[in-house]
């Protein structure tokens, strides 16, 4: 089978919605599996930010430790308050359909559960994220076009 025909085969799988295809000839065998729920995101409090104290003078060791410690908890606060919506699956994190066409949502947005929030492409199939909650998008955690790893932080909202 030639790289054309194989691609044409993954375009075709991909519009037909098919989950699972198999196909073999006496040349090969091919079996092509995709997870049916891809366009679930999983939303769990955001991970603590790591804070980096100043340096503190030496003969005030005791107030550095206390403000470190203040300065974790005021973020930690914040973020508590905050839901993460992370990426379903490995792949390109892409905030819009197109190079031209407008972001799915921009921070401040408003976004209805099941509402699509951005796109993750894998293996060259194209999949719509969707918000699993109601919310406002507070801040855009990964850059347009970049790769994303399972479980990794894409947006938060309030």
């Amino acid at each position: 089978m030639k790289a054309k025909e194989l691609q044409e085969l993954l375009d075709f799988i991909a519009k037909s919605g098919l989950n699972k295809v198999n196909i073999e000839t006496e040349e090969f065998k091919i079996s092509v599996q995709r997870d049916p729920n891809t366009k679930h995101v999983v939303t769990t409090a955001a991970p603590a930010p790591v804070a980096v104290a100043a340096p503190a003078p030496v003969a005030a060791p005791v107030a550095a430790a206390v403000s470190a410690a203040a300065a974790a908890a005021a973020p930690e606060a914040a973020s508590a308050s905050y839901k993460t919506l992370k990426a379903p699956m490995i792949g390109t994190f892409y905030r819009s359909s197109g190079p031209d066409a407008p972001a799915f949502v921009q921070v401040g947005d408003m976004v209805e559960k099941g509402q699509v929030i951005c796109i993750i492409e894998a293996m060259k199939l194209f999949n719509e994220i969707e918000a699993e909650e109601s919310g406002r998008i507070v801040k855009a955690v990964v850059e347009n076009a970049t790769p994303v790893e399972y479980d990794q932080p894409l947006f938060l909202i309030e």
